[in-house]
């Protein structure tokens, strides 16, 4: 497919068949071991990662990945093209692991340093959000899709949406800072996709990530009418090769 707002559809379908992959193992007892950053890694973020990348490779064998398995082993790239797949199998291992619901499928496509398309689905939950024609559509379970979009900001009823590690004193500066009502702990680019759909307004992150945990969430809340920016408000850019493709903090926004 050439256009972009097509993309996204391929990227639900694939997505959704590594989730299906994926699901299975959840709460399976799977052995745990940690790559070099002690992060945790399992069969179910490698199994995904290889379906994943056989597809994109059949459907868009000109398109570059980086993925994040296979960076952890071989390591990234010294430069990428403008245009380029962000690949994460599993956003949310350590929620895997713990057997909570909130862990993703991700895969963003790149163009000149913005996230052009992108899909993320959740195992658990059977739900799939994706570009499509400018906007966002999601499904769930391979039901009908629907479009989704951000919500105004509520006064006195804003959700932010954390992490589960975060310190109560981090999350009042954040009050302060953001002004948010209320707060939820979540792991994984779900908080992204909530947003998205209206379920939630704010995800301000204070914190290192990589350019494969946000880059599909990043694509689905800005085409459903959501912002992700520094803190300062400049423009969010990824194909930092010369960082390792890591990112600085942001504040992801509904309306």
């Amino acid at each position: 497919m050439s256009e972009d707002n097509d993309v996204g559809q391929v990227l639900a379908e694939i997505c959704e068949a590594a989730a299906a992959l994926i699901l299975p193992l959840w709460r399976s007892g799977l052995t745990v071991t940690h790559k070099a950053d002690e992060s945790p890694v399992t069969e179910a973020d490698k199994r995904g990662e290889v379906l994943i990348l056989e597809r994109l490779a059949a459907r868009f064998p000109d398109i570059p990945v980086i993925s994040e398995e296979d960076a952890s082993e071989f390591g990234t790239p010294d430069a990428i093209g403008p245009r380029f797949f962000l690949v994460d199998p599993l956003d949310g291992t350590k929620a895997f692991v713990r057997g909570d619901p909130n862990f993703t499928v991700n895969i963003g496509l790149i163009q000149d340093g913005r996230p052009v398309a992108g899909a993320v689905s959740a195992p658990p939950s059977g739900e799939t959000w994706y570009t499509h024609k400018g906007g966002v559509l999601k499904r769930t379970r391979g039901g009908p899709s629907a479009p989704v979009q951000v919500r105004p900001w509520p006064k006195g009823e804003a959700i932010a949406l954390v992490s589960h590690t975060m310190k109560d004193e981090t999350i009042q500066k954040l009050i302060a800072e953001y002004g948010f009502d209320h707060r939820e702990p979540m792991d994984s680019s779900i908080k992204l996709c909530r947003i998205a759909e209206g379920s939630a307004d704010i995800y301000p992150r204070h914190g290192p990530t990589m350019e494969w945990d946000v880059a599909a969430g990043h694509a689905v809340l800005e085409a459903a009418g959501g912002t992700f920016l520094t803190p300062e408000g400049a423009p969010f850019g990824y194909g930092k090769a010369d960082a390792g493709f890591r990112n600085g903090w942001f504040v992801a926004r509904g309306g």
